[in-house]
């Protein structure tokens, strides 16, 4: 799978912003792509109070965190080129528009519970059309992805993701199905009576899901868990011993295409580590 022929990180001088550019650094190094980092600036204020001198001053400070965020990158990841971009207006805007011919886009977060309505890290994945990485952490404890699965297009491109990130850091795979939910059991509401169909049938679909990526990836080790309860809760116990959670950017009942799904935006708002979200193939 290919999104683009480099990995994209904003920032903004904040502690996340130089942990997503970290990651960012690293994985570009992984991928063997060149690293592009972007600092979004804007005037503050309304459009009829521009101070020319002010708007001078703004983009001469954000050259310099610019500066500063390229050399820090390069110091992580030397043998990466990585070159630096200052685009102007909202970052969730500006990085959508210049991720379109990248390969992921990475950005940092606050704290899970923190993330405020507005915040980047919940409108970008809404709006990029590639993966984009929210890193909370750059340790590596774990050395396990979890990805939720549910038999939508957006599970099939969490697993594809997944596969690929474990591959290339030596890191396993445990597909999450929390099937306790009408929308993740395709709206078949008889199955919710019934215990052992909806494990036969629910646990089918898993592996249906799953057994391409094994072929595809027979060195990354993956394992399979069906849970009966609601996919958020499966995800945030399975989050706990995970380094990286990976969700469609919508599951089977969501169907705003300029939204999140309700799964992964909770996912984004409150497990403790590292989450990719990833959009699901359109046309």
């Amino acid at each position: 799978m290919s999104w683009g022929s480099h990995v994209l990180v904003g920032y903004d001088g904040t502690h996340g912003s130089e942990r997503a550019l970290k990651w960012a650094a690293e994985e570009a190094r992984r991928r063997r792509l060149p690293l592009t980092v972007c600092h979004a600036w804007r005037w503050p204020y309304p459009i009829g109070h521009i101070d020319h001198e002010g708007v001078a001053i703004v983009k001469r400070m954000g050259e310099h965190l610019l500066d500063h965020a390229v050399a820090l990158a390069r110091r992580t990841a030397p043998t990466v080129t990585v070159r630096g971009r200052m685009l102007e207006g909202p970052a969730d805007a500006a990085l959508t528009h210049e991720g379109e011919g990248a390969e992921l886009i990475v950005v940092g977060s606050h704290e899970r519970d923190e993330l405020p309505v507005g915040s980047t890290a919940l409108r970008l994945p809404a709006r990029a059309r590639v993966p984009v990485v929210v890193v909370r952490t750059t340790g590596t404890r774990h050395r396990e992805i979890v990805a939720g699965v549910d038999g939508s297009p957006g599970g099939d491109a969490a697993l594809a993701f997944a596969f690929e990130e474990a591959a290339l850091r030596g890191w396993t795979v445990r597909a999450v199905y929390g099937c306790w939910e009408a929308e993740a059991v395709g709206g078949d509401l008889m199955l919710l009576g019934d215990d052992r169909r909806l494990r036969e049938t629910c646990g089918a679909r898993l592996e249906r899901a799953v057994s391409p990526w094994r072929v595809k990836y027979p060195h990354v080790e993956a394992r399979t868990s069906l849970e009966l309860r609601p996919p958020r809760q499966a995800l945030f116990e399975a989050a706990e011993k995970a380094d990286l959670v990976v969700v469609g950017d919508r599951g089977a009942g969501g169907f705003d295409p300029l939204r999140l799904g309700a799964t992964s935006s909770a996912v984004l708002q409150h497990v403790p580590c590292t989450v990719a979200v990833v959009p699901s193939a359109r046309g």
